[in-house]
């Protein structure tokens, strides 16, 4: 408990620097572009589309929905972007800023999550367009939508501590990048997000294993909250297992990030 106390100290101490650098970090991924930062938001946006006319238009989903499938299908895909692009950047923070891993005098501590605090600008004006599209075709926003900021912030201390952890193993085992890209790949498809569990007739022990992916939760949240109008006190065990299983990761991600930190600037 002392050192994730200390931990929240040293971000609170440093909370200019990590802003200023989770910034620099958004714009310079598209410096040089024309478009600049407006990449950033054609990807998603452009996938979006592709999924909603495959899925949605050329292959005409049968299952009934209470909102139209595009919008349903947004809800799923939003937090989703959000975890890739946050997991990916967290994963390859040292890597990506090595020269300051190097410096004596940096807290490399809050590299991870600069990288994680990066991927939260896209995601907001995301969160924004898709409450505007819900509301001009017709579903206005209610006070779960508030829950959104719950279910963000839920899914951003998920990838704070998976990028601990993954952050430190990479530095020594570069093959880490790969299978989470793979990993990510395959769990666009595992985690209900283009399908519903009554699409393939899903029940029973089957259901309850695919919920054990934790972004599960946070899917179903943003449907609860844009769509079905359900309170996160609703599911009390997801919720208790969510949060038991985030703070276990981010304990054993930041305990194993301090044991191998005196090591990184020797590898890298």
């Amino acid at each position: 408990m002392k050192k994730q106390e200390l931990l929240i100290k040293e971000i609170y101490q440093s909370r200019r620097l990590i802003a200023s650098l989770a910034r620099n970090d958004f714009k310079k991924r598209y410096a040089g572009s024309y478009l600049g930062t407006i990449w950033a938001f054609i990807q998603p946006v452009v996938t979006v589309c592709v999924y909603w006319f495959v899925f949605g238009l050329a292959l005409r989903d049968g299952a009934q929905r209470s909102v139209p499938f595009v919008l349903w299908l947004m809800a799923g895909l939003v937090p989703w972007f959000f975890f890739q692009e946050g997991l990916t950047g967290g994963t390859n923070a040292l890597l990506e800023y090595n020269y300051l891993v190097k410096k004596v005098v940096f807290n490399i501590r809050i590299l991870p999550l600069v990288k994680v605090l990066s991927a939260v600008f896209v995601h907001v004006f995301f969160v924004l367009v898709v409450i505007l599209i819900y509301l001009l075709m017709g579903y206005p926003p209610t006070l779960y939508t508030l829950q959104l900021v719950y279910y963000s912030f839920s899914l951003f201390m998920l990838m704070l501590a998976l990028s601990y952890f993954t952050s430190a193993v990479v530095v020594f085992f570069r093959d880490l990048g790969q299978i989470i890209n793979i990993a990510l790949q395959v769990g666009i498809w595992a985690t209900p997000i283009m399908w519903a569990f009554e699409d393939l007739g899903l029940t029973g022990i089957i259901v309850k294993i695919f919920k054990l992916n934790p972004v599960f939760y946070i899917v179903q949240g943003f449907r609860d909250s844009l769509i079905d109008h359900v309170g996160f006190w609703q599911h009390p065990l997801l919720t208790v297992y969510f949060w038991l299983l985030t703070l276990t990761i981010f304990f054993f991600g930041l305990k194993l990030f301090r044991r191998l930190q005196v090591h990184f600037a020797d590898v890298l």
